[in-house]
């Protein structure tokens, strides 16, 4: 079984960073993409930042220049620097990733992290 777990959100005001870190932990063998997305009260989770093993990575228009999502694969870990914050990133922020067990596929969820931006 493969779990994922989010940290660092918090309350802060617009112009502020956070950053959020999501630790793998379990049976993996490999990760492969890892991603952030997140989820604003009423609407779809939606794709934040995405980065492959190979450390190629892929944002969201909304946060472009903004945000930068790294890994550090010796730690099964990813993180997501975001800067400039505005009120509407507002959300819960979920980590997602293609793990790989030695025996099956498993995308498990983080349990998210909220992130609050006052204006």
């Amino acid at each position: 079984q493969v779990q994922l777990v989010e940290s660092g959100g918090g309350l802060v005001q617009a112009g502020d960073s956070l950053r959020l870190s999501c630790v793998a932990s379990g049976s993996i063998v490999s990760i492969n993409a890892m991603s952030w997305y997140r989820q604003a009260p009423g609407k779809q989770r939606e794709l934040v930042a995405g980065i492959n093993l190979g450390g190629s990575t892929k944002y969201a228009e909304s946060v472009k220049g903004r945000f930068t999502i790294s890994r550090n694969n010796a730690k099964n870990t990813v993180y997501l620097q975001m800067n400039s914050l505005k009120p509407e990133d507002t959300a819960i922020y979920y980590c997602n990733a293609d793990v790989y067990t030695g025996s099956y596929y498993a995308t498990p969820w983080g349990q998210g992290t909220q992130v609050t931006v006052s204006s």
